[in-house]
C-alpha cells in the first residue's frame, strides 16, 4: 500500500479556497485548517507529524504555516479546524509547534498581494518514534530536524494560493 495524504477540502495542484486564508496581515480569511487524511503508513510507524509550508514566501527561508507532531499512530484524519489555537480539535497527545506567525496553531495563507500564487506543501511524516521530546517553545526548524531524523516515510501534495494586487 502506498503512503498517501489527501484532503476533501484542497485538491493537489488546485487553488486553495479563501476560507483557509489567514485572518491578519491584511487578510480576512477564516484561518481554519483543512481536513487531512492519511493512509498506507508503513510498518513500524509509531506516530505522525504534519506540516504546511510555503517555499515561496519572500523571507529567504520560506514560511511555516503549521507543524503538528506527536499524532498517535492510530489517527488517520485531522478534522476541519484541527489547528485551532485552543487545541480542542487535536488528536489526544498531539502538539502544535509555534508557526512563523508566532502562534501554536494553524496559520492560513497570506502571500503578499500581487505575488504570483505561492505553493503550499502539505506533508505527513510517518515516524519511527512514539513521541518527539521537544521544548514547549520549539521552533519549526528544531521540530523539523527531529521529524526528519525520525522519518520512515512521507507523503505530500501541493496546492496554490494568491491575492490580487491592492
Amino acid at each position: 500500500m502506498t503512503f498517501r495524504l489527501e484532503s476533501p477540502d484542497i485538491a493537489p495542484d488546485s487553488m486553495i479556497d479563501k476560507r483557509f486564508e489567514y485572518n491578519g496581515f491584511g487578510c480576512n480569511g477564516e484561518n481554519k485548517s483543512p481536513v487531512l487524511r492519511f493512509s498506507g503508513a508503513p510498518a513500524g510507524t509509531k506516530s505522525f507529524a504534519v506540516t504546511c509550508y510555503d517555499p515561496d514566501a519572500p523571507t529567504g527561508s520560506g514560511w511555516w504555516h503549521w507543524m503538528l507532531v506527536n499524532i498517535p499512530a492510530d489517527v488517520a484524519e485531522l478534522k476541519a479546524d484541527a489547528g485551532n489555537a485552543s487545541g480542542a480539535n487535536l488528536p489526544k497527545g498531539a502538539q502544535q509547534i509555534r508557526n512563523d506567525y508566532g502562534e501554536k496553531a494553524w496559520g492560513g495563507m497570506a502571500p503578499p498581494p500581487g505575488d504570483p500564487p505561492h505553493r503550499y506543501v502539505f506533508t505527513v511524516f510517518a515516524l519511527g518514534t512514539d513521541r518527539l521530546e521537544l521544548p514547549p517553545d520549539a521552533s519549526c526548524a528544531l521540530a523539523g530536524f527531529m521529524v526528519n531524523a525520525n522519518c520512515i516515510a512521507k507523503a505530500s501534495f501541493t496546492a496554490k494560493y494568491g491575492r490580487p494586487k491592492m
